[in-house]
């Protein structure tokens, strides 16, 4: 069974707790018009259950469809005497960087609600014993329920908001450290970002369409619930504008790691350039030497070969003439190589 609570209340208190939804559609008609209402609590109900609500309650059929499919983005639609309203919680989890996105949907008429769960967060039985323990607000009737999971969707944002904080602050660290990894993480934890962003960001028209409705009169003349519902109004801004302000710094920090990566690389390849210049140089003097040595060497292996025949063999200066051969090679070499700068 998928009915995690199911009660009747009379003027903000807990009258009955049907074991059926038969017995709570019954215990409805019973039930003194305006002072009372159903709250039907279901978890991941099936097609079926949805259908037999739906049937009872004169639901739309494209908001029974929305419900059964489930994935859809937060919104409120007016169905005739009907308010459908789907909304996105959200909690982190830090160790691995993800937002994990939950579904609610509440199904608000003249005498009931209907909360469907598509996910085990949030825990609705924690908003309802809030709301049991203040009859006073919960005899608004099913606006305070609204009132209240809105409370509690929103409320848990902030977690999420501060999980995302701590984390684009290592990422912080992680880019001025030189860190190869900041890259990937800025892109990952940026789809978290945006992913989040488009749970919240409809909360603003939303709460535009619910200003409109108490504006119609009706739950206009609830003054408390209208503050306590501005007031959620207002964290849900503060979130909107957090998160904006997380994706436009997660930007800049990518152009940040982007910069100091490319000017690391510069850097590297000014050094790689400073020491193939270095070594170019180094290669230079080498072969310059090698060249000067050279000359003298050819000079002294051609006349060491010992051949019979070969000129100035016998020649009495033949052998200072060879000396200084091999010297006035030298320094021409030598002063060929200063002026081109190799030596």
């Amino acid at each position: 069974m998928t009915v995690v609570d199911n009660a009747v209340y009379v003027d903000g208190k807990r009258e009955a707790e049907p074991s059926s939804l038969d017995q709570t559609f019954a215990a409805l008609r019973r039930c003194p018009d305006g002072r009372s209402f159903g709250w039907i609590g279901l978890l991941r109900p099936s097609e079926d259950e949805i259908t037999a609500v739906a049937k009872e309650f004169g639901l739309h059929h494209l908001a029974v469809e929305d419900t059964v499919h489930a994935h859809q983005r937060p919104k409120l639609e007016h169905y005739d005497d009907t308010v459908f309203v789907v909304l996105r919680p959200a909690r982190y989890v830090d160790p691995v960087e993800v937002v994990e996105l939950g579904e609610i949907h509440l199904f608000l008429g003249r005498d009931f609600v209907v909360t469907v769960r598509h996910a085990d967060e949030p825990d609705l039985a924690v908003v309802r014993q809030r709301l049991e323990a203040n009859p006073e607000l919960l005899s608004h009737g099913p606006f305070a329920v609204l009132y209240a999971v809105l409370d509690q969707v929103v409320d848990d944002y902030g977690p999420v908001l501060d999980g995302l904080q701590d984390d684009i602050d290592q990422i912080e660290v992680q880019v001025f450290d030189g860190d190869p990894g900041a890259s990937r993480r800025i892109y990952q934890l940026t789809r978290e970002v945006i992913a989040f962003q488009r749970a919240v960001e409809p909360l603003r028209e939303l709460f535009g369409e619910l200003r409109y409705r108490f504006s119609k009169g009706g739950t206009d003349s609830d003054p408390e619930l209208r503050r306590a519902l501005r007031d959620v109004a207002d964290h849900a801004l503060r979130v909107l504008e957090r998160t904006d302000g997380f994706r436009q710094l997660l930007a800049n920090i990518l152009t940040v790691n982007s910069t100091l990566v490319a000017q690391r690389q510069n850097d590297e390849m000014t050094r790689l350039t400073e020491a193939g210049y270095v070594q170019n140089e180094q290669m230079k003097r080498v072969s310059s030497w090698a060249a000067i040595l050279f000359a003298p060497t050819l000079i002294a292996g051609i006349y060491g070969m010992n051949f019979t025949h070969m000129p100035e063999l016998q020649w009495w200066f033949g052998y200072p003439m060879a000396l200084g051969l091999m010297l006035l090679l030298g320094v021409i070499l030598y002063l060929i190589f200063k002026r081109r700068g190799w030596l």
